[in-house]
């Protein structure tokens, strides 16, 4: 094999600043969490899949909430339904209409999609951007979610598509049941065994099985100028199996997932991430995509990550959270504002019926308002001086 050297680094280096910007945002450290421009300007998904902010509510919201059926085939319709469409919003709205939780006995295709097209109705986007699926009318319909969801029910409901899962003797096995279907393509299929492989009703070795997608695929090109023969899949799980010595050779700290190493789905999708991120580091790369899509934007609430527990890393999960520092309070002027408005009405309340004493709170007064528009004016000076990064989103 013949490496283009510095994109092949890069891969590694990447894996390493993704990983830190990880544990610095846990522990609730200032930003900037990197040095890297790149990675503070553009959104990119953490070294390590499961980490991400969909996966983790479809592995603690969708797969292992406490209140939620853990019957095989419950637990294939939940993963299937939420990951076709992929976004924690879709899923939200459909079970504040449905007014329970999702289910094999309120699972019902029509009622699902005259759901979801009244949301679409109102102007909202109910599937993800991170990845195109397929829209063929399979099922004879004319809108995309309708051949998806009769899709699932085909695979669920009629077919007990669980019950071939469940008897898979390899991973791959998984993925050759669920690439069967229509609408699902290879790489979606390797996507939904390795959501599925989440929960406690199958559990093979990640890194048994793996292939490209198509991000992916333009990583490694990037990456390697002469493979000697070795196809996509051999390139990942060399990648995975030499993964140590590599960052060691580059002398880099990388932090691992409490202890669990990158897995072959991982070093998939860090080749996809490499691809971008070259887009912005190396734009004379030869390239058919030449910018990176989206941008940092905040999300504001904090994730309490959890695994699945046949990991065994939880409780070290648990203790890393809890010693985390609190999180930074942003001052608000305006809630401020609203207050001084507030304490004023009541004083001159008070000075109209109190005549007496009405100089010497009327000079109080003026004196407190005049303190407080010179903090404030100091405050937002130094606000303006001290723009905050766009920082990736993970």
């Amino acid at each position: 094999m013949q490496v283009r050297q510095e994109i092949f680094d890069t891969y590694w280096r990447f894996a390493a600043m993704r990983q830190e910007v990880f544990f610095n945002k846990i522990n609730n450290l200032p930003p900037p969490w990197t040095s890297d421009p790149i990675i503070n300007t553009y959104k990119f998904c953490n070294a390590y899949r499961a980490s991400d902010r969909v996966s983790q509510y479809l592995i603690k919201n969708v797969i292992y909430e406490e209140n939620r059926s853990k019957n095989q085939e419950e637990v294939i319709l939940r993963i299937l339904l939420f990951k076709i469409f992929n976004k924690i919003e879709t899923w939200e709205y459909l079970e504040n209409k449905i007014g329970d939780y999702i289910t094999l006995s309120n699972f019902d295709s029509n009622v699902y999609s005259d759901i979801l097209q009244e949301a679409m109705n109102l102007g909202y986007v109910i599937y993800t951007s991170a990845y195109m699926s397929c829209a063929s009318k399979e099922f004879g319909y004319d809108k995309k979610h309708q051949n998806h969801l009769a899709l699932i029910d085909k695979m669920v409901v009629q077919d007990r598509v669980d019950n071939r899962i469940v008897k898979a003797k390899k991973f791959e096995d998984v993925f050759q049941i669920i690439q069967e279907y229509p609408l699902l393509g290879k790489f979606m299929a390797y996507q939904l065994a390795t959501d599925i492989n989440y929960s406690e009703i199958i559990n093979f070795d990640e890194n048994s099985f793996t292939i490209a997608g198509p991000g992916a695929e333009r990583g490694i090109n990037k990456c390697f100028v002469n493979t000697d023969g070795k196809t996509y899949t051999d390139l990942i799980h060399w990648m995975t199996e030499n993964q140590e010595r590599e960052f060691q050779r580059l002398g880099l700290n990388f932090q691992s997932l409490w202890g669990r190493a990158l897995q072959a789905i991982d070093c998939q999708n860090l080749f996809c991430e490499t691809d971008k991120y070259c887009r912005a580091a190396f734009p004379d790369l030869k390239s058919n995509r030449k910018k990176i899509k989206s941008k940092f934007t905040s999300t504001p609430q904090t994730i309490d990550y959890f695994y699945p527990p046949k990991w065994r890393i939880n409780d070290q999960v648990k203790e890393s959270l809890a010693n985390r520092l609190p999180p930074l309070e942003i001052f608000d002027f305006q809630q401020l504002d609203n207050h001084c408005q507030q304490l004023s009405l009541k004083l001159d309340s008070l000075v109209k019926n109190t005549p007496e004493i009405s100089d010497n709170l009327s000079k109080q007064l003026k004196k407190h308002e005049q303190k407080t528009q010179s903090k404030k004016s100091k405050s937002l000076q130094n606000e303006d001086t001290e723009k905050p990064q766009q920082l990736c989103l993970f």
